[in-house]
């Protein structure tokens, strides 16, 4: 069983959040834009929406300059 983050297979966590496996997967980007499956995840619902197997899941860092 696995998902794919950003085009690379990862190990699915049965309950795993997003929150949590971007934990595990040591993301600490204050910015991002998720995607599951082409849907858009808000910001505040990464901690209650949960990872299905095989999710396509698309993470882009927001990144500033000047």
């Amino acid at each position: 069983m696995s998902i794919e983050v950003n085009g690379s297979k990862v190990n699915w966590m049965q309950n795993e959040t997003i929150k949590q496996l971007f934990r595990r997967m040591r993301y600490t980007f204050p910015l991002v834009v998720v995607k599951i499956n082409n849907k858009v995840i808000h910001r505040k619902d990464f901690s209650d929406v949960i990872v299905s197997d095989y999710s396509q899941i698309c993470v882009i860092h927001m990144i500033g300059g000047g």
